[in-house]
């Protein structure tokens, strides 16, 4: 077989839909838009949430409470979730990552003093309680804050 015998499957190439191209076509006249209405005319496009003149559900939705833009969204760790790291070692966002104990490398973090550290080790985050801090000065271990 030579490059010029090849052909594509049977149904590979299908025609395309020529539209206004008389009656006889089955897509003449209105060229499948119907008739009448914005849908019909050139030009046409609605915004996003247009419900044909009916009020939105965006705009029937009542607005509630405050999102300030900048707002802090960290990332929650407990003091006890950080026993399954092995003593002396330091506990950065790779690592927290990699246990899944965060979501993301990029966002901030913070440690929540909730149960009891009991090993030294040496954690960098963004953020920590004041329970969370003396948690882990009473276990002899380290907080050092990323910038």
């Amino acid at each position: 077989m030579n490059i010029n015998e090849l052909q594509a499957p049977v149904g590979a190439n299908k025609k395309t839909k020529r539209r206004g191209r008389g009656s006889g076509s089955g897509h003449g006249k209105t060229s499948c838009r119907g008739s009448k209405g914005a849908k019909s005319r050139s030009g046409r496009t609605t915004r996003h949430g247009f419900e044909g003149g009916q009020m939105p559900l965006i705009r029937r939705l009542p607005k509630r409470g405050f999102n300030s833009r900048s707002r802090n969204d960290y990332q929650v760790v407990d003091v006890e979730s950080l026993n399954k790291f092995s003593e002396n070692s330091v506990v950065g966002p790779n690592e927290l990552k990699m246990a899944g104990l965060i979501g993301s490398r990029k966002r901030l973090i913070k440690i929540l003093g909730t149960g009891k550290l009991l090993k030294a080790i040496t954690i960098k985050v963004h953020k920590a309680s004041v329970n969370a801090k003396k948690q882990i000065d009473a276990a002899g271990a380290k907080l050092d804050f990323i910038k």
